[in-house]
């Protein structure tokens, strides 16, 4: 399509001006904040510079553009206009187009080149070249392929701006516009009046609803093909990722494609038409259908991953040397000895069927012992392999042999101090780095004989498909985890499912040890694992309690609540509130503030960054919410603010926040901090993985959509000395009692019992396996058709 040239700004606020100097310019998005020469402008300004922002390319010097927004009061920088549609001003002089065609902009045409162009085609050469790009061939000694380079140069230009004006009419704002231009370039505009729903499979950020708006002012009926297909695609990849579901029956993604088209429009959409589209997208590979159930594509590929990558290590029963049982419990005895410890029965034989097993799975409640089996199983296969425990006996070709990971780096952290050895979290494992994706897969496995996988249940099902196909043949694999806790943020309930099959060996820890017998943390979890509550459960206890209020009141109660606990000698570290919503006069965006407030107030003395509502001040807590490996900090990882510098102070030009996370400083422009949100407060999600001294929990009816019982028990087993529950009882009841609402929907556990059969349970039952049993593999009992 032709877009209008010219679009009637008369009676916007405009300031026309020459580059100065770039202060700051992200490559990635555009993002500029540029110095410029005012040259003319339509606003009460004197001043003869003005520092414009917004998202534009890199300007040259002497460029001329024409900037339309608003001015703002920057609290640290003072006065700037902030950007929401630009144009170039094209040089309309001989001299004024010579110098801009022989400028950096366009390689390869120098001042005589542009002399010879501007005499050839005259002053307002730029215009006839886009017009006609073939009018070049008439300027002397200008070679095709130069011609060619100079309109595409021109075009891009020219064309940037012309969709940025254009994308600004539509509505979309000017980051989004960019977003949109990186992926579409010249072709935008066409694209985006042709089938404005590409953008809901192309541009991440854009939703059916901004598309479905954009469609309806185009024209566009509402049971258009492209409409419905938009709507096909955008339900099915939005109730997976909120619902954390592998797949949609066809029922389900009927219904609700067309609740969703119905509901934007007054208009009826035919299931047939649903249907067709459904139909053409799983022909394209877009959809995949299988027994009536529709996948995202790479989920259904992470299932069969999966399922193909335990099959092949458990089939491995030759890499796994079978100990006999006097040599097992001789260095059984030697640890119990060293560490002066003594293991249970159950614990014993975790360890043993740890280590006679090519694949194992460990799970149990809270206190259950699962870390002290974990470094039983390590220290007893190196004494049995013969191997060091020394890191420093090993090098980068001769790697350490057992491997420790999690999924978060605080998980990370408690594994690497309860058993003294190197652990990472997975994607630091598997070498994400964030552009290219991971450095391992099944073409580069990794290297090591043994590995430990904790809080397993948190892993979902891409991070594990990704994490069993970068598994060497040979190695033995242990996933430890709680099987009541949340599952995964992301799709699938990996753990769940690996423990239904009952293809893997398993023992299940029931008994407590890690807290003094009668704990009532441990009791409320427990009882709450079951479905129920205490009698008891507003008494006081010694290392728990429960304080009635409404969800007016939380806010006062966990702010006197976390000043006791202060006036006492904790700091912000060992207490945690968890909350599950960050909205609401009892989410976690107001206990922050709150509690911001209470740990770390404002001083004259503590430096501080505004950011929109939000104040980042050194001292405060803070967690990481994505990943980035390069800095070494992950999701999930909570640090602390040890400086603030402003732009006029450091040579980036750029307000600066530093956090450090255990000792490792990561750096973060205004841009970043996006990346943090504060962590006085934090989401139950959020928490796993996590032990803190000291728990706060406010549990009221304004949260009835996200109380579930799982969700509870995560939050309580947070808790490792003291736990405190505050708000409505009836709400804890509520949720305790919630457990099939929201169970995910997916097949992993059907698709491995498919192909490999069950442990017979009157051979080798999953929660009372036989210990001694020298020289057996599981697999003895297996058909040879299941392998």
């Amino acid at each position: 399509m032709q877009q209008q040239e010219t679009f009637d700004f008369s009676e916007k606020s405009f300031i026309k001006g020459t580059h100065i100097a770039t202060i700051f310019h992200n490559e990635s998005n555009l993002y500029s904040v540029v110095r410029i020469r005012i040259d003319e402008t339509n606003e009460p300004f004197d001043e003869a510079e003005v520092v414009v922002t917004g998202y534009f390319p890199r300007m040259y010097e002497h460029d001329t553009y024409i900037f339309y927004g608003a001015f703002k009061e920057h609290p640290k920088f003072g006065r700037q206009y902030v950007v929401h549609h630009f144009r170039k001003d094209f040089p309309q002089t001989k001299q004024g187009v010579i110098q801009y065609l022989s400028s950096d902009l366009f390689k390869g045409i120098g001042k005589k080149t542009a002399e010879a162009i501007v005499e050839t085609l005259g002053e307002n050469a730029i215009s006839v070249i886009l017009a006609d790009p073939e009018s070049l061939h008439k300027v002397p000694k200008l070679s095709k392929a130069k011609a060619q380079e100079l309109y595409e140069a021109l075009k891009e230009h020219q064309g940037l701006e012309q969709i940025m004006i254009a994308l600004s009419q539509f509505g979309f704002g000017p980051q989004l516009s960019m977003k949109i231009y990186q992926v579409y370039k010249d072709e935008t505009l066409d694209i985006i009046q042709q089938n404005p729903y590409q953008l809901v499979e192309d541009v991440e950020g854009i939703g059916f609803g901004r598309a479905d708006d954009l469609g309806y002012q185009l024209g566009i009926s509402g049971n258009h093909p492209d409409r419905i297909r938009a709507a096909c695609l955008f339900v099915l990849e939005r109730d997976c990722l909120q619902e954390g579901h592998v797949y949609l029956t066809k029922e389900q993604l009927m219904v609700n494609v067309k609740l969703l088209l119905e509901a934007k429009r007054d208009e009826e959409i035919p299931e047939t038409a649903i249907s067709q589209q459904l139909l053409m997208l799983t022909e394209e590979g877009k959809l995949i259908e299988e027994d009536a159930k529709f996948y995202i594509p790479s989920l259904y590929f992470a299932e069969k991953g999966i399922v193909t990558n335990i099959k092949r290590l458990l089939q491995q029963t030759e890499s796994v040397t079978v100990f006999p049982e006097s040599e097992f419990l001789l260095a059984l005895g030697r640890l119990e000895e060293r560490l002066s410890v003594q293991y249970a029965p159950l614990q014993k034989e975790a360890i043993q069927k740890a280590l006679a097993s090519p694949v194992f799975i460990l799970t149990g409640g809270p206190g259950t012992g699962k870390t002290t089996v974990i470094k039983g199983i390590v220290e007893i296969f190196a004494d049995l392999h013969g191997v060091s425990l020394n890191p420093k006996d090993y090098n980068k070709d001769n790697p350490f042999p057992i491997l420790l990971t999690a999924p978060t780096g605080r998980a990370a952290k408690r594994m690497s101090e309860s058993t003294g050895l190197p652990a990472v979290t997975i994607h630091r494992l598997l070498g994400w780095n964030g552009v290219e994706g991971f450095a391992h897969d099944e073409d580069e496995p990794i290297n090591g004989k043994m590995l430990i996988v904790d809080e397993m249940s948190m892993v979902d099902t891409w991070l594990a498909n990704q994490l069993f196909k970068s598994l060497p043949d040979g190695i033995q694999v242990i996933l430890v985890g709680d099987e009541d806790q949340l599952p995964s943020v992301g799709p699938g309930q990996v753990l769940k499912d690996l423990l239904q099959t009952g293809v893997i060996p398993t023992v299940r820890l029931t008994e407590v040890y890690r807290q003094a017998e009668g704990s009532s943390i441990i009791d409320l979890a427990h009882h709450i694992k079951n479905g129920t509550l205490p009698v008891d459960i507003a008494a006081p206890k010694a290392d728990r309690s429960f304080i009635k209020c409404n969800a007016s009141q939380v806010l006062e109660v966990v702010r006197q609540i976390a000043a006791n606990a202060k006036s006492k000698g904790y700091s912000a570290k060992d207490i945690q509130v968890l909350a599950p919503m960050y909205r609401g006069p009892a989410g976690i965006d107001n206990l922050n503030k709150m509690l911001q407030e209470l740990f770390n107030p404002k001083t004259e003395q503590k430096r501080e960054l505004v950011v929109g509502e939000v104040v980042y001040r050194v001292g405060d807590k803070v967690l990481q919410l994505v990943n980035q490996p390069d800095q070494n900090v992950f999701n999930g990882d909570i640090g602390e603010i040890v400086a603030v510098f402003y732009a006029k102070e450091n040579t980036e030009k750029q307000d600066l926040i530093v956090v450090s996370f255990d000792g490792n400083e990561v750096t973060y422009t205004r841009q970043d901090l996006t990346q943090i949100t504060h962590a006085y407060c934090c989401s139950i999600h959020k928490s796993q993985g996590s032990e803190f001294p000291i728990v706060i929990v406010p549990i009221v009816k304004s949260y009835y959509r996200m109380l579930r019982r799982n969700l509870i028990y995560t939050a309580v087993t947070r808790s490792r000395q003291f736990l405190i529950l505050c708000g409505e009882e009836e709400a804890l009841k509520l949720g305790v009692a919630r457990c099939d609402d929201g169970a995910r929907q997916t097949t992993l556990a059907h698709k491995l019992s498919e192909i490999v059969k069950p442990l017979e349970e009157g051979e080798l039952p999953l929660e009372d396996a036989h210990v001694g049993m020298e020289n057996v593999s599981p697999y003895d009992f297996m058909d040879e058709s299941a392998t």
